[in-house]
């Protein structure tokens, strides 16, 4: 689906990803590697592939839409260091051309040497274009000329069917004075928003991205 935000063209992607073509620009958010082996050094059984299937995903994104930077906006690694940021080194290998930019979020805690050994271009508290503030918590934003795009919450929203069932799904919120992306990865729960008259939601179902 394609929509405009502060005069440029938006393309939201159903795989919980935001493109900017003007910019040749990828955004997701949340993608939240390493949580899965985090919670298996805590005696939880959590699949091993959660991170790969986030990647090959993303994979399938960088294909289609063949960006030149990359966008991270925020919780990009889960804590500390493991299996996970492995996995990632490997699947970035095979993007040498494409730049990666991570805006720090709060479970982003590696060292610094870190990023620079993984290629990563940091940014904190926000990475901003002429027009848009890409920060991971949109309450922190200062640029009071910017429109502001987080993350953090991992917005879904509830639809009822016409059998009155209630279905809920990751989404795209576009308020007046900020908006907030999906988490990419899967391996995430879901914070309901409520929108207000004049605000946009995007349901992101497994088929499509529709205006609800």
């Amino acid at each position: 689906m394609t929509i405009t935000v502060c005069d440029e063209e938006f393309i939201l992607i159903k795989e919980r990803a935001l493109f900017l073509p003007e910019k040749q620009l990828l955004v997701i958010s949340d993608l939240h590697l390493g949580k899965s082996a985090h919670f298996r050094r805590a005696g939880l059984q959590v699949p091993s592939t959660v991170a790969q299937s986030d990647l090959q995903r993303l994979s399938l994104i960088i294909e289609r839409y063949a960006p030149q930077t990359l966008l991270i906006n925020g919780d990009m690694f889960h804590h500390q260091l493991n299996s996970d940021v492995d996995d990632f080194s490997r699947w970035k290998s095979y993007y040498r051309n494409l730049e990666f930019i991570l805006v720090k979020g709060n479970h982003d805690r590696l060292a610094d040497k870190h990023y620079q050994d993984l290629g990563i271009h940091v940014y904190e508290p926000s990475y901003c274009t002429d027009k848009l503030c890409f920060i991971h918590d949109s309450t922190a934003c200062k640029e009071e000329t910017l429109y502001p795009i987080s993350g953090h919450i991992h917005p879904g929203v509830t639809i009822i069917g016409k059998a009155k069932q209630r279905l809920r799904f990751p989404c795209f919120y576009f308020g007046k004075e900020y908006a907030i992306l999906p988490a990419f990865s899967a391996f995430t729960g879901l914070f309901n928003i409520k929108p207000n008259k004049g605000e946009d939601v995007y349901a992101i179902t497994p088929t499509k991205v529709l205006k609800v």
